[in-house]
C-alpha cells in the first residue's frame, strides 16, 4: 500500500503563487510515475502534471505556469504554482502508480494511489 497526504493549498489572489507538496510512504516502490491532478465543483478531474525519472508532461493549460519535481530521497513530489489564475482554483490530488508512460491525460483512470486532497481558491 502507498499513502500520500499532500499539503499547501490555500488562498491567493490571482497573479500569485503556491507550492503544493505530496509525501509518499508505504510501498514507495510502486510510486514511480506521480502526478497533480484537480477537480472544480461541478467539473471532470483533470490532470495537471506528471512526472516520472524520464520525462514530465503537463497539461496545456498550465504549460509555462507550474512547474512538477520529485525528490526521491524524500519521497515527496511538488508543484509549484505560479501566475495563478481563478480558473485554477480546485481541489488538487496527489497520485501515484507504477505505470511507465505516466500519462496527463484521462482524469488520472490510471492511478491507483491518490491522497485526499488539498483545496487551492484563487481569487479575482
Amino acid at each position: 500500500q502507498v499513502q500520500l497526504v499532500e499539503s499547501g493549498g490555500g488562498s491567493v489572489q490571482a497573479g500569485g503563487s503556491l507550492r503544493l507538496s505530496c509525501a509518499a510512504s508505504g510501498y514507495t516502490s510502486s510510486t514511480s510515475c506521480m502526478g497533480w491532478f484537480r477537480q472544480a465543483p461541478g467539473k471532470e478531474r483533470e490532470g495537471v502534471a506528471t512526472c516520472n525519472n524520464l520525462y514530465t508532461r503537463y497539461a496545456a493549460s498550465v504549460n509555462g505556469r507550474f512547474t512538477i519535481s520529485k525528490d526521491n530521497a524524500k519521497n515527496t513530489l511538488y508543484l509549484q504554482m505560479d501566475s495563478l489564475k481563478p480558473e485554477d482554483s480546485a481541489m488538487y490530488y496527489c497520485a501515484a502508480d507504477s505505470n511507465s508512460w505516466c500519462p496527463v491525460d484521462g482524469g488520472g483512470t490510471e492511478y491507483n494511489y491518490w491522497g485526499r486532497g488539498t483545496q487551492v481558491t484563487v481569487s479575482s
